[in-house]
């Protein structure tokens, strides 16, 4: 799964790399993203007259997915993620595989190893992030919910595939990583239907990402800064054993 990301490039360094031509907002670096908080992210939108160019557009939605036919949003649950195996066919995603495909910049995510357990140990959380930098796209879905009074708010979700082998031994899911050369086919709703895009939906790469041990500062939404990407000594923290009461399960929060 992708319960927790970052995204600390600079505003026209996610833009460009995107391909957005304008966004009214600035947004500052964001170490700690958590499900439920505003996230930026990139659709397609009609073409400029006269462009052969097509127009992408940013904006922010909710991290959590609301599908159109939800009548009440607290009685449904969170849908942060969307597993690419079965999206096409799932009630909750299917609408928006064939409408409102997204594309989710990010510089990394945050993902939590699991230790047995009746080994008394903590969740050992890693920083994972490309081995060249720079911005990456996660592949995303996004829904708009009106909710009874009229009011509207745009939702998204991340959606997520088997690990590669890099990744595996941590956890068992990692997020879709789009590539710049697929963007437009990605987004491109008109024209590409869900099947015509299923390839995009695979593990990247082995050597793409690299995973840095961190401290638990990043199971907190409370922390916000550069410290949660800070690296750890991951045997300093396997040998610590937990605190009495403490809860040791992964991604308690959510």
């Amino acid at each position: 799964m992708c319960g927790r990301y970052a995204l600390t490039h600079k505003p026209d360094e996610v833009l460009g790399a995107l391909g957005v031509a304008d966004f009214e907002d600035d947004f500052p670096p964001r170490f700690n993203i958590a499900p439920t908080q505003p996230i930026l992210v990139v659709g397609q939108a009609d073409r400029q007259p006269g462009s052969n160019l097509p127009d992408r557009r940013a904006t922010l939605a909710r991290w959590g997915l609301i599908p159109g036919w939800v009548k009440d949003m607290r009685d449904f649950p969170l849908l942060i993620n969307a597993r690419s195996e079965t999206a096409i066919d799932k009630a909750s995603f299917r609408a928006a595989m064939r409408h409102r495909r997204i594309l989710v910049p990010a510089s990394g995510f945050y993902e939590w190893k699991r230790p047995p357990k009746e080994s008394g140990m903590s969740s050992q959380a890693y920083w994972i992030r490309p081995k060249n930098g720079g911005v990456i796209a996660f592949a995303g879905l996004m829904e708009t919910y009106a909710s009874a009074d009229g009011s509207e708010v745009d939702t998204a979700a991340i959606m997520t595939t088997k690990a590669n082998r890099a990744i595996r031994g941590i956890h068992d899911r990692m997020p879709v990583v789009i590539r710049p050369e697929d963007f437009e086919r990605w987004l491109e709703c008109k024209t590409q239907e869900p099947r015509q895009v299923a390839d995009l939906l695979k593990p990247v790469e082995d050597e793409f990402f690299e995973a840095i041990p961190v401290s638990d500062l990043v199971n907190k939404v409370s922390n916000m800064g550069p410290d949660v990407q800070k690296p750890v000594a991951v045997a300093e923290l396997e040998d610590k054993p937990p605190k009495p009461g403490r809860d040791t399960s992964q991604m308690s929060l959510f």
